[in-house]
């Protein structure tokens, strides 16, 4: 039970709740430290392989930096993980999905983002309002965005401050399902079972390379690249595992070793 967000593992998934409804889930600096310690615990626990972020509440994921509480004068700065412990965490190769049940501006997008899939309830609403205030989505938003839906979609968000919904953000390729509303973590829920349902390791492994590819000068590069989790899943009891499984027509029991 945090002060900011609450966590409840089952099995071995983690379901994080962004806890502050008053102010549309908003978050001040004491929130995104509260947010990096629980996604510091995620990372290192072994027996949590998928996690889920979502808003408390059927009217926001996050309205994103609480712009109040930087105007009152409170104490600014955050965790070296970034906005919510996870805009700057780049070395985690769990799944995390994001399930967006309203608004999601601005530094919420940005958490939304940096996750790894995004399931958007029918009422979702995105956006990078910064230039409206005369700020920036320093948060990522501006290079994540291009990165997902290409420079000229990502810039007529970018440039504007405009809304998108959930259905158009399907269109443009940041959003994987549109739920109907209510319906964001339900669904978001299902995705991590068919996640669960593949070996940690290879599922790991696949996101580490897909991620650090991105980045390789070239596709040869990025294919001849070495990447730490492959290795360790070429090591792993779950890479026998899965063809004995195959070959003796049963379910696998993935271990994560």
């Amino acid at each position: 039970m945090g002060s900011y967000c609450q966590v409840e593992k089952s099995g071995r998934l983690t379901v994080v709740t962004i806890d502050r409804p008053e102010v549309m889930n908003a978050l001040h600096p004491p929130g995104n430290q509260e947010l990096a310690e629980v996604f510091d615990d995620f990372t290192q626990d072994p027996e949590q392989w998928v996690a889920i972020i979502t808003g408390a509440g059927d009217r926001a994921f996050s309205a994103g930096n609480d712009l109040k509480y930087q105007a009152s004068g409170g104490k600014m700065g955050g965790p070296a993980t970034g906005f919510a412990g996870l805009t700057q965490r780049f070395d985690n190769v769990k799944p995390v999905i994001a399930a967006v049940n309203g608004l999601a501006m601005g530094g919420g997008f940005e958490i939304a983002l940096a996750c790894d899939l995004i399931v958007a309830a029918e009422n979702a609403v995105f956006a990078l309002p910064e230039p409206r205030v005369g700020l920036a989505a320093l948060a990522g938003g501006i290079h994540r965005l291009p990165r997902e839906i290409g420079m000229k979609q990502a810039m007529g968000m970018l440039l504007t401050g405009r809304r998108v919904s959930a259905l158009e953000g399907q269109s443009l390729g940041f959003v994987n399902e549109v739920a109907p509303e209510g319906q964001a973590l339900s669904v978001a829920k299902r995705w991590a079972e068919q996640i669960l349902e593949c070996a940690p390791l290879s599922v790991r492994a696949s996101k580490e390379a897909a991620m650090q590819g991105m980045a390789a000068d070239s596709l040869e590069a990025a294919i001849t690249g070495r990447y730490d989790q492959i290795k360790a899943m070429y090591k792993s009891a779950d890479f026998v595992e899965g063809p004995s499984a195959f070959a003796e027509k049963r379910a696998p029991n993935w271990t994560g070793q």
